[in-house]
């Protein structure tokens, strides 16, 4: 393993998650039922729980600035941006619900982030569901300390082009809010219940599908181009099968099209993704479709899918010069999240 990259920049990783060590009993302070909660196993082991199902092992790198902080040093990171878990964004619920249970993890989230002083930059979650409870939500974290949003790519059958979410975007650029769209709620069937197959198939044809939604839904045609957003997983598919889709812009026009105003790729440097691709080849595909300062150093760290250490791909990529590098390992993300003060 090469040792890390010493830089000028900070290094940021901006694909990395949080889950609190506790929260109020949902069903009390949100109201409904089956609602995620905490099993606390020791003091450094717990189980995301939803009803009566376990769904995901987590570990005090997740609640706990110090071992997160120590995990950084370890791999050369200076800077995370800390995002939700997906499975807390609760778009199936009433919007009331949504409401309240996205500010208290929004809240519970700076607690976590605080303790890790300006290495540690914390994202809100918003009620999606709800366009204008969506955008006070994100105003009302800006204003507390988050500096940018996570949302989830999809809210039931509604896709990134969705007009009340399109609202939502414009808005955060508008704010100045940078967004991080992370795949969630896959598809389940017999054929995908095996290996892991919802997260290693769904997921990035899901993100593809959100990125052909912004694109052919018109959305770039139609948001600012203030709007900064990013995609998790390398983009999904979408850089493999960028191709594909202007392929099929042109010969099927009729069929594909849609509302965009270009071919698929004319939009490529309207968006970011992040570097969780984990391979040379993975990653020189992705610089080559992208362009190198539209990729930046993600690591879905805490998680076992993730990489670690984060951003190992990118400092051992040989094919990078070293302004490229650097470009991925912090410029991109200091442009991302429109900071010059870190």
């Amino acid at each position: 393993m090469a040792a890390p990259v010493p830089s000028v920049s900070p290094v940021v990783d901006v694909h990395t998650h949080v889950v609190p060590k506790g929260w109020p009993d949902l069903a009390v302070a949100c109201g409904g039922s089956g609602w995620p909660w905490l099993r606390i196993d020791s003091e450094r082991a717990a189980m995301i729980m939803v009803g009566d199902t376990a769904f995901r092992p987590v570990g005090a790198e997740c609640w706990d600035a110090d071992t997160r902080l120590a995990d950084m040093t370890a791999d050369g990171v200076d800077v995370q941006v800390v995002s939700p878990t997906p499975v807390f964004f609760c778009y199936d619920r009433p919007a009331d619900q949504a409401v309240k249970v996205a500010r208290i993890f929004n809240d519970l989230t700076l607690e976590v982030t605080g303790a890790g002083g300006d290495r540690l930059l914390p994202f809100c979650q918003v009620p999606l569901q709800d366009p204008d409870a969506a955008c006070a939500e994100v105003d009302r974290c800006l204003a507390a300390g988050h500096v940018g949003v996570e949302i989830g790519n999809h809210v039931g059958d509604r896709d990134l082009d969705d007009a009340g979410i399109v609202t939502f975007l414009t808005h955060c650029a508008e704010v100045g809010a940078p967004v991080f769209v992370h795949p969630w709620d896959m598809a389940g069937s017999p054929r995908l219940d095996r290996w892991m197959a919802r997260w290693l198939t769904g997921m990035p044809a899901e993100t593809h599908l959100s990125v052909l939604a912004m694109i052919l839904g018109g959305v770039f045609d139609r948001v600012p181009e203030t709007l900064r957003i990013c995609f998790a997983h390398g983009g999904g598919s979408f850089p493999f099968w960028l191709g594909r889709a202007d392929n099929a812009w042109h010969r099927r026009g009729d069929l594909v099209r849609g509302a965009s105003a270009a071919p698929p790729s004319s939009y490529v440097d309207r968006f970011y993704v992040d570097s969780v691709v984990f391979s040379t080849p993975a990653l020189r595909l992705l610089v080559d479709t992208m362009g190198a300062e539209r990729v930046l150093v993600g690591s879905d760290y805490p998680y076992p899918l993730g990489e670690r250490p984060a951003g190992a791909v990118v400092r051992q990529a040989d094919f990078l010069t070293d302004a490229q590098r650097a470009d991925l390992l912090s410029t991109n993300a200091l442009r991302f999240l429109g900071r010059v003060d870190i």
